[in-house]
């Protein structure tokens, strides 16, 4: 993700780009800001995750010793996302953002 924006597309999605991170809300931002470079990038790396952690939850369900550290890894991603869509900033989350890259929107 690039981590040069423009001011008023940082101020007009920071909220959007936190939106990116809670769970099914990640389509919100992907379909009002899709124009804002700032909230796209976010939105794709909150729709890897929430992607991921739907299929972690439903696997875990039948081997929950091998999928409940991944949930906690995911959890802590979004996290991370969060408080760098606060601060305005863009980030690359590892494995994550490599796959929202492929994203088209």
């Amino acid at each position: 993700m690039e981590s040069n924006f423009s001011k008023e597309d940082v101020s007009d999605g920071k909220m959007y780009a936190l939106l990116a991170y809670l769970s099914i809300f990640c389509i919100v931002p992907l379909i009002l800001k899709k124009n804002n470079p700032f909230v796209l990038g976010h939105g794709r790396q909150g729709l890897v995750l929430f992607t991921a952690e739907a299929a972690a939850l439903v696997i875990s369900i039948v081997f929950p010793w091998a999928f409940r550290p991944l949930l906690f890894v995911l959890f802590a991603f979004s996290f991370w996302g969060m408080v760098t869509a606060i601060r305005g900033q863009a980030v690359e989350l590892p494995f994550i953002a490599r796959i929202a890259e492929k994203i088209t929107i």
